[in-house]
């Protein structure tokens, strides 16, 4: 928190870097996006939080492979210095559900250091309506 903010246009190019990371389910890439001291934050009670990078790519091998076909399109992007409020429809397919697709609206919160890394990754989106969803009976 201590350290120096961004500009607006690279907080901008941080948050699309790893936007663009996750549509392309490059684990790699996407932990490339993330500082070595991330904080990865969710409040949905299906979320889980982690707190490093090396922790956080950990888990994403399995993330993206039980997220099958994972796309995030921006629906609004607001950027102020080393911050950002990113508001996504988030689609994908649970493998582990059988395959069932699941299309969820939420809100990442971003906090990106000087050095151009993600820092800092709030998460917002509402696990009742994936709950819902995977309830449904097949259409």
């Amino acid at each position: 928190m201590g350290e120096p903010l961004l500009s607006a246009e690279l907080t901008r190019a941080a948050v699309a870097r790893y936007v663009a990371a996750l549509n392309a389910h490059d684990a790699d890439a996407i932990a490339a996006c993330v500082s070595p001291d991330f904080v990865n934050e969710h409040t949905s009670a299906l979320g889980r939080d982690v707190t490093g990078r090396d922790g956080y790519r950990a888990n994403l091998t399995g993330f993206l492979a039980d997220f099958a076909d994972l796309h995030y399109a921006v629906e609004d992007l607001i950027v102020e210095d080393g911050r950002a409020a990113l508001a996504y429809r988030m689609s994908f397919t649970l493998v582990s559900a059988g395959r069932k697709p699941v299309r969820i609206r939420g809100v990442f919160r971003f906090r990106v250091g000087a050095h151009g890394l993600i820092t800092h990754r709030t998460d917002y989106w509402d696990s009742g309506e994936v709950h819902r969803q995977l309830a449904e009976p097949p259409a």
